[in-house]
């Protein structure tokens, strides 16, 4: 049952997560992270198709190698998303209640990226053959 629930969670924020990437002012990392964590927990089948999908997949392999994201990373992303968010809003969506869903998936991100996406020190360059 626990199982079930995950993965229908996990499709829901991994529909969240695409339709951010075409929504201005939703966010599709915290999204894409938060579906990788709860089909980890539930389906390795799905876990290892998000990963190795040729669209999705960079957005968590590149949080996985740097094992989070620095502080500079997170702040430009929630302000860049609170942006869009704000103009969507304002400008663009006439319905209270969907301004709402919006502002409160906006909310959700910014949990996911403040408090869950662990931050890191800069990462290091990679170093290359020539550095050696």
């Amino acid at each position: 049952m626990i199982k079930a629930l995950l993965i229908i969670s996990g499709s829901v924020s991994l529909g969240i997560g695409i339709l951010g990437i075409f929504v201005p002012g939703l966010p599709t990392t915290s999204f894409l992270l938060l579906t990788a964590y709860l089909w980890a927990r539930s389906s390795d089948t799905l876990y290892n198709k998000l990963l190795n999908n040729k669209y999705l997949g960079p957005y968590i392999t590149e949080f996985r190698k740097n094992k989070g994201m620095t502080l500079q990373q997170k702040i430009y992303s929630i302000a860049m998303m609170w942006t869009m968010i704000g103009i969507s809003t304002y400008f663009f969506i006439e319905n209270r209640t969907v301004d709402y869903i919006v502002i409160a998936v906006g909310f959700t991100g910014t949990v996911v990226m403040g408090f869950i996406v662990k931050t890191v020190k800069k990462p290091l360059p990679e170093k290359t053959t020539e550095d050696i």
